[in-house]
C-alpha cells in the first residue's frame, strides 16, 4: 500500500526538527449538498529545519518518530 502524501500549510517550526502543517480538504455535507472545508494539523519531522512559519509543505507517512509525530517533511528538492 503507497504512503499517504499530504500537502499543507506549516503554522509552526517552534519545535526542534518538528513542524505543525495544518492540512484543508473540502467535502459535499450530504443532507444540505454544500462544499465544507475542514482543517487537521499534523505533526510532522522536518530532519534539516528547513521549513518555515507559512511555508507549503508536503508531509509523507512514516513510522511513529514520537509520541505525536507519524509524518516526515518532504524536503524541497523532492517535492517536485
Amino acid at each position: 500500500m503507497p504512503k499517504r502524501i499530504l500537502e499543507g500549510v506549516v503554522v509552526s517550526d517552534k519545535g526542534d526538527k518538528t513542524v505543525v502543517v495544518k492540512v484543508e480538504r473540502t467535502l459535499l455535507h450530504p443532507v444540505l449538498k454544500k462544499t465544507v472545508r475542514l482543517s487537521k494539523k499534523y505533526h510532522a519531522h522536518d530532519e534539516t529545519n528547513a521549513l518555515k512559519e507559512g511555508d507549503v509543505a508536503r508531509i509523507v507517512e512514516c513510522a511513529p518518530k514520537s509520541k505525536l509525530k507519524r509524518w516526515e517533511a518532504l524536503s524541497p528538492t523532492s517535492a517536485s
